[in-house]
């Protein structure tokens, strides 16, 4: 796996799920500490960062209203219910741990529902850094996370799940999924591991992200893509 045609989804990463008060907080608060997610995405973030790697966020965000979901189901039902991801809303917003990465984690908008690629310029971004490895990370496991590592491997990527920078609604859940469910299309292990596959040196680890040396991005790219 070679980090210049590789790229890692960062799904979910908001403060309604990650901060103390998010809305949904509670929804991936104990997969989140027993996996460790932030822990170990940050230090993903820090050995990667300074290599050629591309990372991708793809935030949910709806309009106040939630116009764009008809009669929603589900989790977009207890989303809206809720009134979690609002623009504009500090719930909505990238939470710090990521936020202090800057550019170097280019903004795919777009995500309305549980695909990544659904409503957004993810693939082409891919197919434009010809990608070849898509690796996921973020919450929640069963829904976004699942949905994301089918879309990709469906688009003939290869795809890796990372089993302790993931976070689901309960740790049965986080298990199953880990266990029975994401081997049927993907590879999963640790963020460790990753790294020694990309021939990523340890001590590149925790990396000031104010010194890392920056791949080429734009801030954010637009799509309308199914």
């Amino acid at each position: 796996m070679k980090p210049e045609t590789t790229a890692v989804i960062f799904i979910g990463y908001q403060n309604d799920y990650f901060s103390p008060d998010g809305i949904l907080h509670s929804v991936v608060e104990e997969s989140s500490r027993v996996t460790g997610t932030l822990d170990n995405t940050v230090t993903l973030l820090d050995a990667l960062a300074p290599t050629p790697a591309l990372l991708i966020a793809t935030p949910i965000i709806f309009t106040p209203d939630y116009s764009e979901l008809e009669e929603p189901v589900g989790i977009l039902a207890s989303i809206k219910e809720a009134g979690a991801f609002k623009a504009g809303t500090q719930g909505a917003e990238t939470i710090e741990q990521l936020r202090r990465f800057g550019d170097r984690i280019l903004q795919v908008p777009g995500k309305r529902g549980l695909n990544a690629f659904s409503n957004t310029a993810l693939d082409q971004v891919l197919q434009d850094r010809h990608i070849e490895d898509v690796i996921i990370t973020g919450t929640v496991t069963s829904i976004c996370i699942d949905s994301g590592g089918r879309a990709a491997h469906e688009r003939g990527y290869r795809v890796t799940i990372l089993s302790d920078c993931i976070s689901g609604r309960s740790n049965f859940e986080q298990d199953f999924y880990c266990e029975q469910i994401f081997p049927l299309y993907a590879r999963v292990m640790g963020h460790q591991t990753l790294l020694q596959e990309m021939a990523v040196p340890l001590a590149e680890q925790h990396t000031a992200a104010t010194t890392v040396s920056r791949a080429p991005t734009s801030q954010a790219i637009d799509g309308n893509h199914e």
